[in-house]
């Protein structure tokens, strides 16, 4: 469903040097299968599922969804690819601090070309136990709410791809393992692959399969 192959990603230095970030021979992931990428903070995670998403463009490679080749979409069509098959769990939650927990979902439908589906909304904020915080906005829901609205927005597409980046770093340990049973039981409810990065072992060693960044990475492994 996922596949990664030969992709390199460089940055330019002040100075006019490259840096070089990844350089990934492959890596696959199936259809719902549930997959983590362990590694240390800077190793290149982060760049890695930006790439992925299409929110980073690669210096050279192919990522391809279902045999869609992403690098090649134009970025007007990326937006609408990725709105449509692709689900992202950020660290920093990016909710809209004006809008209610139930409109923010709402509005990671807006990019899809296809009509909403409040109905769909509505069942995800209930599913991760929000029904009662719908007209709710951030400020007034607790970190681990916040997350929680974060992984129904990431979902209310019906995607085949969740992307979560370190998405229990800023919860407290005692709302940790929620954030991480509901990833991973919504995801198996609808068969949905996740790929989901983190430098926790009490997170990766839940997983069945675990890559590490530096051995699927040139640039760290050199």
């Amino acid at each position: 469903m996922l596949l990664v192959e030969n992709v390199k990603k460089s940055y330019r230095e002040p100075d006019g040097s490259l840096l070089a970030i990844l350089d990934i021979p492959r890596l696959a992931v199936a259809t719902g299968e549930q997959v983590v990428i362990r590694g240390r903070s800077g190793g290149g995670k982060t760049t890695l599922l930006n790439a992925i998403a299409g929110l980073t463009t690669i210096d050279a490679g192919r990522i391809a969804l279902n045999g869609t080749d992403i690098t090649r979409i134009p970025e007007v069509g990326r937006d609408r690819f990725r709105a449509r098959h692709i689900g992202f769990v950020f660290q920093t939650f990016n909710l809209l601090a004006g809008f209610s927990a139930f409109e923010n979902v709402l509005l990671g439908m807006t990019f899809t070309g296809q009509p909403r589906d409040p109905k769909r909304a509505q069942e995800l904020l209930q599913r991760v136990g929000l029904r009662h915080r719908l007209t709710h906005k951030p400020a007034a829901l607790s970190v681990g709410e916040q997350q929680r609205v974060a992984v129904a927005r990431a979902l209310v597409n019906r995607p085949g791809l969740l992307l979560a980046d370190e998405p229990t770093a800023n919860i407290d340990p005692a709302h940790q393992q929620q954030v991480i049973d509901l990833l991973r039981e919504v995801c198996a409810a609808e068969n949905v692959a996740m790929l989901l990065v983190t430098h926790a072992d009490e997170v990766a060693n839940q997983f069945e399969r675990v890559e590490h960044l530096e051995e699927i990475n040139r640039v760290i492994a050199a």
